[in-house]
């Protein structure tokens, strides 16, 4: 769904362009960003990423990366980028506290906030809003916003197809989840003929691992790892000294959740880790098992269907068991 479309005429005039993704951004979040940034950059507007937060060392690769700005280590840049930018986009986040400690700076901007988003609930902030639930991914979302929206199929470069397919790939699990449509295979062929080379953003983003991440694997496969049968629910519970055993870093832990639901039988599966001052939830299912209802309802989160996330301020303990005890009221869905 495409709103606020009268707004599009501010793009045939350079414009100073800030793009803002969520706090600890994905391959999602920083391909979308990073592939919108060298489209508008081709089109003679200048055009800045700024960050909440680091990201995953295994996107370090992705062209134009150096080019990103991370606000902790560059606020007062940040702020007058924010404050005197014509148009922010807001790239994969349905709500502007998805950005952490940017938020202030985003909601006092006086320029045109632009959302392109494929999460459910969308916040009313946006002077234009491209949105859908349905799409596998925000990279996804860009590709057409481009191609369709601003009919530029010819403004496809390779490094804009390389960001694209890296977003989509990630955020499909590499195209097995259910949101990898024919639709999303033909853009996929498409960024390919674009440019992207599959198998190089394959082995750079999944053959990457550092010896202290594969160690802090094989340690929560063997000791963080609970499987609930009756339930058909696996769960992953990492504690702080875990992390700090393993000297953990931004990324290391991506990925884990879906060794839980790899497990034969197992349509349910919970990260849990305790990042000190809240304890993260991230949820993956099979079928209709809808994670996006159980972070929303019992975890201040939400999501999609199948992948979702939430917090709590409570004990690690304290969360794990009350993520227990609402099993029995999907049984039914669990273990059908």
């Amino acid at each position: 769904m495409l709103t606020g479309q009268i707004h599009l005429h501010l793009l045939s005039e350079p414009k100073n362009i800030v793009i803002t993704t969520h706090h600890k951004p994905d391959g999602d979040a920083l391909g979308s960003s990073l592939g919108l940034y060298h489209w508008l950059k081709a089109k003679g507007h200048h055009v800045e990423i700024v960050l909440s937060s680091d990201f995953p060392t295994f996107l370090d690769w992705m062209p134009g990366r150096e080019e990103v700005i991370i606000y902790p280590t560059a606020k007062e840049q940040s702020e007058h980028l924010l404050a005197n930018a014509d148009i922010i986009f807001c790239l994969d986040y349905s709500a502007i506290s998805r950005t952490n400690i940017l938020e202030p700076l985003i909601r006092a901007a006086s320029g045109q906030k632009w959302m392109i988003d494929h999460h459910l609930d969308p916040e009313d902030f946006a002077s234009l809003s491209y949105w859908d639930s349905n799409a596998a991914a925000t990279a996804q979302l860009i590709y057409t916003f481009i191609c369709s929206v601003n009919g530029d199929r010819e403004g496809m470069s390779p490094e804009i197809a390389t960001c694209l397919y890296a977003g989509i790939m990630t955020d499909t699990g590499s195209f097995r989840f259910r949101s990898t449509t024919a639709a999303v295979h033909q853009i996929i062929a498409s960024l390919i003929d674009a440019g992207a080379k599959n198998w190089e953003i394959h082995e750079q983003v999944y053959n990457s691992s550092t010896e202290n991440r594969l160690k802090f694997l094989g340690y929560c496969l063997l000791n963080c790892l609970e499987v609930i049968p009756e339930y058909n629910t696996a769960v992953f519970s990492v504690s702080k000294e875990d992390l700090q055993k393993f000297d953990v870093t931004t990324g290391d832990t991506e990925g884990l959740v879906n060794y839980a639901l790899s497990v034969k039988g197992i349509r349910l599966a919970a990260l849990f880790i305790d990042r000190t001052e809240l304890i993260k939830l991230s949820l993956r299912s099979i079928g209709d098992i809808p994670c996006n209802e159980i972070c929303k309802k019992y975890f201040n989160g939400g999501g999609h269907l199948n992948a979702s996330g939430g917090s709590s301020s409570d004990e690690l303990s304290q969360v794990v068991n009350k993520f227990k005890s609402i099993l029995p009221a999907y049984k039914e869905i669990l273990t059908k």
